[in-house]
């Protein structure tokens, strides 16, 4: 039992050490005082705070509702204390009113620290008497922004000087980015509230722009006008006077006054003087409010500032009373005595020793947190309550539908400036104007500056991918200091190009230099994420004064910036790519279009046709009926005749015979000339390239509106082409914002890779047209119909009077000629760059090529197969038909092949085959001839082999009809005689005029048989004999003998009119 009871009291004994310990280390310090229970029950579990309601009624509701809205959320005491608010309304707008309420009604509740809402400067004052007499920290929240110029101050005893230092240096800062070292000040009525700001603009110094070290503001002229009237007559002498008397007229001229009557009449009167930009700028000096700027509308290019995203009364009276409450928490840990229990100074004597208030004091000075209105701290000697303020910088300019308007230029806060390039109008010559471009070829290239980092040709620019005003600002004041060495090599650049020598002409001809800068986004702007990007958020944020590139001029940058005249116009396009395609098998048709190919055939046919109508019309043609013609020009022969002439063939053909026929022959010819030629010119044009591009007909073609089978196809990302897509095709800018690109380059290399990672890509003509001009491999161009017609301009900010001077010299640039020559300079490029070396290695062409012609050449073959099937089909089963009618056998003007067939029977084919080898068989001569040779006239001569020795020459020859089968046994060839072949040459002679005398008589003889038949049917002519003529050498007649035994009928037959001459024992 005793061990046990020992035991659990040393675990309780080692548990209760354990909690002490935590405890310390958990608890935190300023809980582990001891609670004064006697203090506490003295001043009854509470914490009062005063707070002095204003007369005003209206203010005095507000208030009252703030402040019951604050007091139930805020509670940062020790010891579970509550908050009790004391509040207690003024009489009236006085002093006495106010120390009334101070003494008798507020502090003799034993408040640790009082609120009050002064509502002017004089009140504002009072209370600062009142809290250093009474030694009570009282914190004035200031609701009226106009008459406290920075906004809601919270004041704990006294107004000092720090307000006015930091207005000061808003705008010396405002000062220095402008270049203005020097001005004038004009006062108005209301201005003595910014006399200490006056003080401190005209003493202290600040860094200069070249960083050449400290610069102090000087004040030229100081300008009183708060003892004239309103008079505007009476303030235009004023002004007039002065500034006649000091010439030049100052750079800047800052106005100060409370009264908006007078500053306006003012401005007013300065812009009838012509005191306005370029040569003067004024700057309201004091900070007012949007609402009180907007009664002022002139002049244009006015600079003001002010307060801006101010926050609810509530919010400060929230981290008022959290302030207060954290000083009381941290004064209740040490000495709670003084913390707690108000030992507060009298009203009506002073007291020596010190009070709670001060010893208050000392703590709020030593509070800082983060409040509802920013970062809360007390500067040293506990005189003011800094919060975090922002300021906006405005200048005064023309909206889109050229009324004034007043656009942000620059932001304050935390002591620095943000934006700050608002200088607007012409430069004065001699100052710098910053440029911003973004690299696009052939407007601007960029390539690396030289080992002494200097640009013997083009503009030193800057490349820093940045966007931030005070880095730009930093690099900027290096390079004009000389400190350029400090700067990265990769940032500095050498800019050149079509816009680059625009840029310099401007700045030779209107007297300004200029720092360059590449867009650090690399985009042209668009708006995105609620503000706007690339080159035109850079001219709204005050970081460039211009913007010199292929800027496009479009209706949402111009609601924001100003542009310049187009100093070039272009369209948007199409840009493909070639597809490498093997030939196909039509592809030697290429060079003609279809309609030539059936226009040429049907011409042929035609020309054919009345090339045989002319014959057969003609007197003189070759038919039957023509003048000692033995052949007939048919339709087949006038076909034969074309294509041979339309191709290039040599064979032999008929050719027409009439004067009409060779003149159309001839017009013909002509045409097949020039046919072939243009064939053969564009044969390797069009065969060779192999390339066919994507055919897209334009913007509203079916692939880009309803795009299929993976057709790919986009723009750049944030350009004027993007913007035009989303309002006028929102459904294709919402498929092709997946293969947007973010620059043009980009764009291009997407198309020309393998494979291609777009089938098509749009953008500024301009550009596209370029990119076809440089590529080498010709694997580029442009399709369809421009589109969405702009221009390229400058970019200003809004409403700048420079935008008019500049458009001015562009058209006079444009008038004469400077342009043209910009152009001719960077577009002048050999197309397809080097592709005029490469068609001679390209002109080879392999049987690819010309597959289609093998193919047509196996189509002949099988045609031909088929065309041998239809001779046999005519012949076994039309022909016969055709000859039981008596009306259709005469086909000689059509086909003479098949005028025979008609009108001859088999037999009669047999049956003159028979008697032409009969006639023809000679006593020792060899075989007769093929009777199917009726092609060619042969004459019967005598051979040298054949004619006998003059010995037995006398011997009468044997009948050509009755002679013996001729002998197989060769004969010997005798040797020639004296005189034999000159004798032989007198026969040929002889015979030849025999047989043009036969053949006279013939034709007589077949125009009188012809007569006959043309009047009635069937009307046959007596049977004739055969002509004769003498057989050579003997006077005896011999028959001239046609194949067709039936010759008194068929004499009209020219292919039957074949004749043989027999002779003596000789063959033809």
């Amino acid at each position: 039992m005793y061990f046990t009871s020992l035991y659990s009291w040393f675990w309780t004994a080692r548990t209760l050490r354990t909690f002490l310990v935590l405890q310390l280390l958990l608890v935190p310090q300023c809980h582990l005082h001891p609670q004064p229970c006697h203090l506490l029950a003295q001043i009854g579990h509470a914490v009062r705070v005063g707070a002095l309601l204003p007369a005003q009624r209206d203010a005095r509701v507000q208030v009252q509702a703030a402040l019951n809205r604050a007091a139930a959320r805020v509670n940062f005491l020790p010891y579970n204390l509550s908050l009790d608010l004391v509040s207690r309304q003024l009489a009236a707008a006085d002093p006495e009113s106010l120390i009334r309420c101070a003494c008798q009604r507020v502090l003799v509740e034993g408040v640790s620290a009082a609120l009050a809402f002064p509502q002017t400067r004089e009140e504002l004052l009072q209370v600062d008497l009142l809290a250093s007499v009474l030694q009570v920290p009282i914190i004035s929240v200031i609701e009226d922004a106009d008459r406290a110029p920075l906004g809601r101050i919270w004041k704990c005893n006294s107004w000092n000087s720090l307000q006015e230092s930091a207005l000061s240096d808003l705008l010396l800062t405002v000062l220095q980015r402008s270049g203005w070292k020097e001005g004038t000040v004009v006062l108005c009525r209301g201005w003595e509230e910014a006399g200490g700001l006056l003080r401190f603009l005209d003493s202290q110094p600040f860094a200069s722009w070249d960083g050449a070290g400290p610069v102090t503001w000087r004040l030229q002229a100081l300008l009183n006008l708060t003892q004239s009237a309103h008079d505007d007559t009476q303030i235009h002498d004023f002004l007039s006077r002065h500034f006649n008397q000091n010439q030049p007229p100052p750079a800047s001229v800052l106005l100060f006054g409370a009264d908006p009557e007078c500053a306006a009449a003012v401005l007013r009167s300065a812009q009838d003087l012509g005191l306005t930009l370029p040569t003067v700028h004024w700057v309201l000096g004091q900070p007012l409010s949007p609402d009180v700027l907007h009664t002022i509308g002139l002049p244009l290019g006015l600079l003001a500032y002010g307060e801006v995203n101010r926050k609810p009364l509530d919010f400060y009276i929230k981290d008022a009373l959290q302030l207060i409450t954290r000083a009381v928490a941290a004064a209740s840990m040490e000495r709670p005595d003084l913390a707690l229990v108000q030992n507060t100074g009298s009203c009506y004597h002073t007291q020596e020793a010190a009070t709670s208030g001060q010893y208050l004091s000392r703590f709020l000075a030593n509070i800082s947190f983060s409040g509802l209105t920013g970062p809360v701290r007390v500067d040293h000697n506990c005189s003011l309550v800094l919060t975090q303020q922002r300021f906006h910088i405005w200048s005064l300019r023309r909206d889109p539908l050229g009324q004034p308007a007043w656009v942000t230029v620059g932001s304050w806060e935390g002591g620095q400036l943000s934006g700050g390039r608002w200088r607007p109008g012409m430069p004065v010559a001699g100052t710098r104007v910053r440029v911003v471009t973004l690299v696009e070829h052939p407007f601007v290239f960029t390539r690396d500056v030289d080992a002494d980092a200097s640009c013997p040709a083009g503009q030193f620019c800057l490349d820093a991918e940045t966007n931030n005003s005070e880095i730009l600002e930093q690099y900027f004041r290096e390079l004009a200091a000389g400190n350029g060495s400090s700067l990265p090599l990769e940032y500095k650049k050498c800019c050149y190009g079509y816009c680059i020598d625009l840029l310099e002409k401007l700045a030779e001809d209107l007297g300004f230099d200029f720092d360059l800068y590449i867009v650090g986004d690399g985009k042209y702007g668009a708006w995105k994420g609620g503000r706007w990007t690339g080159l035109v958020g850079d001219l709204l944020n005050g970081l460039a004064d211009m913007a010199v590139t292929s800027f496009s001029i479009n209706s949402a940058r111009s609601r924001v910036i100003d542009f310049t005249s187009p100093f070039f116009s272009t369209s948007l396009g199409i840009l493909v790519r070639s597809k490498d395609t093997a030939a196909p098998i039509g592809a030697f048709m290429w060079p003609l279009h279809w309609s030539m190919w059936v226009g040429i055939f049907l011409a042929l046919h035609i020309t054919a046709l009345f090339l045989t109508l002319y014959e057969w019309k003609s007197p003189f043609g070759m038919t039957p009926h023509g003048r000692n013609r033995m052949r007939v020009f048919s339709y087949s022969s006038a076909l034969n005749l074309c294509y041979a002439i339309l191709f290039g063939r040599t064979v032999s053909s008929k050719t027409p015979k009439c004067w009409t026929g060779r003149f159309l022959m001839n017009l013909w010819a002509i045409f097949c000339l020039l046919v072939l030629s243009s064939y053969t010119a564009n044969l390797a044009a069009v065969m060779v390239g192999e390339k066919t591009f994507e055919e897209v007909s334009g913007i509203h073609d079916t692939k880009l509106h309803h795009p299929s089978h993976g057709f790919r196809f986009g723009t750049v990302r944030e350009s004027s082409a993007e913007d035009y897509m989303k309002k006028s095709f929102p459904e294709m800018h919402e498929y092709m914002r997946r293969f947007n690109e973010p620059t043009t380059p980009d764009g291009v290399a997407t198309l020309k890779t393998d494979p291609p990672q777009l089938d098509a890509f749009i953008m500024d003509k301009a550009l596209l047209d370029y990119e076809v001009s440089i590529d080498a491999d010709c694997k580029l161009a442009t399709v369809g119909k421009p589109f969405a017609i702009e221009g390229y301009g400058i970019g200003l900010p809004q409403n700048s009077p420079l935008s008019s001077n500049i458009s001015e010299f562009i058209s006079r640039y444009k008038s004469e000629g400077y342009m043209d020559l910009l152009h001719d300079k960077w577009y002048k490029v050999v197309p397809c760059g080097n592709r005029v070396f490469a068609v001679t290695e390209t002109l080879q062409m392999g049987i690819s090529h010309f597959s289609g012609l093998f193919v047509l050449l196996c189509v002949g073959v099988s045609g031909a197969l088929l065309t041998l099937a239809g001779e046999h089909g005519f012949y076994r089963l039309v022909l016969p038909h055709i000859r039981r009618r008596q009306n259709l056998k005469y086909w000689l003007h059509t086909s003479q092949k098949i005028h025979r067939a008609l009108n001859m029977t088999y037999e009669d084919v047999k049956k003159q085959r028979a008697e032409k080898e009969k006639r023809l068989v000679w006593q020792d001569g060899p075989a007769a001839p093929d009777a199917r040779d009726f092609k060619r006239v042969h004459f019967s001569l005598e051979t040298l082999n054949t004619r006998p020795p003059p010995s037995v020459a006398k011997a009468p020859p044997l009948s050509a009809v009755t002679a013996p089968p001729v002998s197989t046994t060769p004969s010997i060839p005798a040797p020639p005689q004296p005189g034999e072949l000159q004798e032989l040459q007198e026969q040929i002679e002889q015979m030849r005029e025999k047989l043009r005398v036969a053949l006279a008589r013939r034709a007589e003889i077949q125009t009188t048989l012809a007569k006959p038949q043309r009047g009635t049917k069937k009307n046959h002519c007596p049977p004739q004999a055969p002509p004769t003529v003498p057989r050579p050498g003997t006077g005896v007649q011999a028959p001239l003998s046609f194949p067709d035994s039936r010759w008194k009928q068929k004499n009209q037959n020219t292919e039957s009119g074949r004749f043989w001459i027999t002779g003596s024992g000789s063959e033809s």
